[in-house]
Order: C-alpha cells, then structure tokens, then sequence
C-alpha cells in the first residue's frame, strides 16, 4: 500500500499534455491517493494490522492543485452532488456536550488556520451525509475518556500552563478525535499539508488512540 501510494504521487503526465489533460491527471492522483490512505485507515481500524510503513504513507508529495475550469463543457457529466457538511453546525452539535469542551471563557485557542476545516476535510464524501449523528454517537460512546482528557489536559491543568495541549477543550476536537479514531492516516495526510503537526502530535499523545501516528 505504501508503495503504490509513492508511485502515484510522484507520477506526472506525458511530456507535451494539454492542459486540460494535465488537470484531469492530478486530480485523479489526488482522488486515487485520497482513497489509498481511506483503505489503510479502514484496514488498520478494522484490526487486521497496520500499514507496512506508515512513514511512507504519511511522507507524500502535495499534488499541485487544478486551475477551476472557467465553465463546464456541454457534453460533460454533471459531478454528483455531495451532501453539504456546515462547520457552523458541526460546532453546534459539539457545544452540546460540557464534558468534552471547556467553558467559553477558559479557552485559549491557538492562533494560526482553521483546525476545523482541516478536520472535516478527512470526512470522505460518503461520511457527510449523518456524519453530526455519528459526532455524536462518538462523544457518548467516550463520555469518561473525554472527561478525563479534559480534566488532565485542557484549561487549568498543570500541562496546559506550560502552553501545550491547547487545541483540549475546544469544540472542533471533537472531531479531530473522531477522525483521529476513524480515518488516522488520512487525518495525518491533510493536517502535514495545512498545519504544523505539534498540536496534532500532543493531541494524539494525551488522548491515546489505538494507531499512533506520531513519532
């Protein structure tokens, strides 16, 4: 698995492609490799042993991203409509449970790009539709973890005075745990593109999910 991944991403189109061949070319790399780390994640959750290298799984190359194409061509198909997931709602759903998330007035939130957008763009297309359901069948089913996570590291505890552990205690967590527990490898993969992985590594280490991603 972890080879075919590196063959993927580093492969390019012909030498001379059109630009429109090029497009198609690197985003269906992004769309094969998005499915590849999707198979390791469920063969790893499902028990049957992790991935031979992980390391190489996660070490990617960031695909170039494809220009939007000014209109569609007539005799194009229409892409299939994907149910809308709105992170407003999301943080709502997760509002809803003061066991797992701090009280407003003691978060500190680290500064820097939205953790939540990052988060749900580990949600595959066939997770949106239900997925607030499936947040929080989560947060119930880890009721005591969660509480204990947030007594041991979220605001006031010993380890978050030294200014780590920040993202504990905040909403959008929630589903960075969830992800965390369900879809790792791909979680990993777009939290390296976007953010830098200590806030990432120190939730993993405080919460303790059955895959270890870090090192």
């Amino acid at each position: 698995m972890a080879g075919a991944h590196t063959w993927i991403s580093e492969s390019s189109p012909p030498h001379g492609s059109e630009p429109r061949y090029e497009d198609g070319w690197f985003a269906g790399i992004r769309d094969v490799t998005s499915y590849l780390l999707r198979i390791a994640d469920t063969t790893a959750t499902a028990g049957r042993g992790r991935a031979a290298s992980s390391a190489m799984l996660l070490v990617h190359l960031q695909q170039p991203r494809s220009p939007a194409p000014e209109k569609t061509m007539a005799d194009e198909p229409a892409p299939a409509s994907v149910p809308p997931l709105e992170a407003t709602d999301v943080l709502a759903a997760a509002e809803r449970f003061p066991w797992a998330v701090a009280a407003p007035g003691t978060r500190h939130c680290p500064d820097g790009p939205d953790f939540l957008d990052v988060a749900l763009s580990a949600v595959g297309n066939e997770e949106r539709a239900g997925y607030i359901e499936r947040l929080e069948a989560f947060v119930e089913e880890h009721r005591d973890r969660l509480e204990q996570l947030l007594r041991a590291y979220g605001p006031g505890s010993r380890p978050a005075s030294h200014g780590r552990y920040a993202l504990v205690g905040q909403p959008e967590t929630l589903v960075i745990l969830e992800r965390m527990e369900t879809n790792p490898f791909l979680l990993r993969g777009r939290w390296e593109e976007e953010l830098e992985p200590v806030f990432l590594d120190d939730l993993e280490f405080a919460w303790g999910p059955r895959i270890r991603l870090s090192w």
